[in-house]
């Protein structure tokens, strides 16, 4: 990576999904060590099953313990928040969220990602009141908020602006069908691409991997893509920043040689 960039994390949603064993995984590998393989190959993963139920704390201690040092884990916030019907009566279920066990990843806990259903429209007064609910500091552990919204109302430079203020990021659903935003609106940026074809030993064309790789350099280095859809009209180049790109959905079984390519081009440490 260039000197005056972030570092760029790349990797999967998850890493329990039985056709990736013999693909992705080796033969006869334990699968209580597949995490721990999953770990020398990417740079992070998505925690996925924080999103439907609560994960006990020795399970975060056990997952940090299992990867190597610099390797990062996001994990989508829990569904019971994000699916209520008002947003500004969530802070019980947030406090239980944020301490139930996810502060024991420690220096390896990446931003964690709220996600919306497609159903959800864009009330500014409530998810300005969500917002303001989501910690950024938690017993000394700054912690990252990001975004995932998929309805057109969202497409609004009030959001944009809401977002900015509280320093929260705007996920990016790359290469997918939902509401585009790539407006860059937190310190970090937080990408999921979900374009993978199984037609492609790798996932994506080559054309497509060196694209997707410049735009984490561009975002890394304190740019933006000219190629991605925003709201609001892109700004100077700002600080470096964090990149968080995982490649989801598609076809699943490709998405580990998809991450690994990208990593190849960004640089292994990210």
């Amino acid at each position: 990576m260039a000197p005056n960039s972030g570092k760029i994390h790349i990797g999967t949603g998850g890493w329990v999904f039985e056709p990736w064993r013999g693909a992705f995984y080796p033969d006869g590998l334990p699968q209580k060590r597949e995490l721990e393989y999953a770990g020398s190959k990417l740079t992070s993963i998505e925690i996925n099953g924080t999103y439907y139920g609560s994960q006990k704390p020795e399970s975060f201690a056990k997952w940090r313990a299992e990867t190597p040092d610099g390797f990062v884990f996001s994990l989508k916030g829990s569904r019971y928040i994000t699916n209520r019907r008002i947003l500004a009566d969530a802070a019980p279920s947030i406090e239980k969220f944020i301490t139930g066990g996810v502060l024991e990843l420690k220096e390896k806990l990446g931003p964690i990602n709220w996600q919306f259903m497609p159903t959800k429209r864009f009330d500014p007064t409530d998810f300005e009141a969500f917002l303001k609910l989501l910690p950024h500091q938690v017993d000394g552990q700054a912690i990252r908020h990001a975004v995932e919204v998929r309805h057109d109302s969202f497409r609004s430079p009030d959001f944009i602006a809401l977002l900015k203020e509280y320093k929260v990021a705007v996920v990016v659903a790359g290469d997918s069908d939902y509401t585009q935003i790539a407006d860059v609106t937190a310190p970090f940026v937080y990408a999921r691409i979900m374009g993978t074809k199984e037609a492609q030993p790798k996932g994506y064309s080559e054309s497509d991997l060196d694209a997707w790789a410049k735009r984490a350099r561009d975002w890394a280095g304190g740019g933006a893509p000219t190629d991605l859809q925003a709201v609001a009209a892109t700004g100077p180049a700002a600080a470096p920043r964090d990149v968080f790109l995982y490649v989801i959905s598609g076809d699943k079984i490709r998405n580990p040689a998809a991450a690994m390519a990208l990593i190849e081009r960004v640089g292994p440490k990210g």
